[in-house]
């Protein structure tokens, strides 16, 4: 069992972060990895990537969005609860260098992910520029936290309700505009993404992007978070979940992400039906 040390709700309770008991992960996880969690018994295996790990406490901390039935479960653990299952880490960790240059881009829970990412970068001797967004500022996260890792941030929100009025990719033009940038590493929704890569395609700007698809086992074996990959088929699971954003299919990705809809929002209304 995995025990939740630390709860915190954000962006109106939508947003939960637990920092969780998993001593042997916390040893061994690195930025971008991510781990395999269940509530219990008959809970679903969900994918989560780490946003911090502290060996010496050996604690990980994840951060969701309560979209489904398994996330809503989730919300339901509080402190001195436990998860059943924590695997990992799992995926390959991000590749750390000294580039020069570094724009980080993180819209809604993607923040967390970017979060250990953008701190990992800047301690190699990058110079971090970091553009953080989110639809309102209720709903923004980890603003003081990417502040303390970055050179530079940005805040953005579509509503104009904090920071700059508009998308994360309307500051990230005007960088590129204007300052010569090495790597762009984006995380966030898939639409997101796949516009930050299209804009940084056209200055030949390398970008990395992280993939969440649909997982199931996270090791290789089930297949299915396969994505395309420059017309190759990949595993987020092992061959990520940092890809090329120039090489990633994110109109299939999108459709598949898609295909169990219906059958997942029945299961969160049902689920909300008996816990009322």
């Amino acid at each position: 069992m995995f025990k939740i040390v630390r709860r915190e709700e954000m962006s109106e309770g939508t947003v939960v972060l637990n920092e969780i008991e998993a001593p042997l992960i916390a040893r061994k996880a690195k930025p971008g990895q991510f781990v395999i969690m269940k509530a219990n018994e008959t809970g679903e295996r969900i994918p989560l990537t780490m946003a911090d790990s502290d060996p010496e406490k050996g604690t990980i901390t994840v951060i969701y969005m309560v979209v489904g039935k398994s996330t809503a479960l989730f919300k339901t653990l509080q402190v001195d609860d436990a998860y059943q299952d924590v695997i990992g880490p799992l995926g390959k960790p991000t590749h750390l260098e000294k580039v020069g240059t570094i724009v980080c881009v993180g819209g809604g829970t993607g923040i967390a992910v970017l979060h250990p990412i953008t701190r990992a970068l800047k301690e190699v001797g990058n110079h971090v520029i970091s553009i953080i967004g989110a639809r309102s500022k209720d709903i923004l996260i980890l603003e003081d936290q990417m502040r303390a890792v970055s050179h530079e941030l940005h805040v953005c929100t579509d509503d104009g309700s904090y920071g700059h009025h508009g998308f994360v990719t309307d500051v990230m033009k005007d960088i590129l505009d204007n300052k010569k940038v090495d790597l762009v590493v984006a995380i966030g929704p898939v639409p997101m993404m796949k516009f930050v890569s299209k804009i940084t395609k056209d200055y030949n700007v390398k970008t990395m992007v992280s993939l969440n698809p649909i997982m199931v086992d996270g090791t290789g074996m089930c297949g299915g978070c396969r994505v395309s990959i420059g017309g190759k088929t990949k595993f987020a699971c092992v061959d990520g979940p940092e890809f090329d954003g120039h090489q990633v299919d994110y109109d299939e990705l999108m459709q598949r992400l898609q295909a169990y809809r219906e059958q997942e929002k029945q299961c969160y209304d049902e689920f909300c039906r008996l816990n009322r």
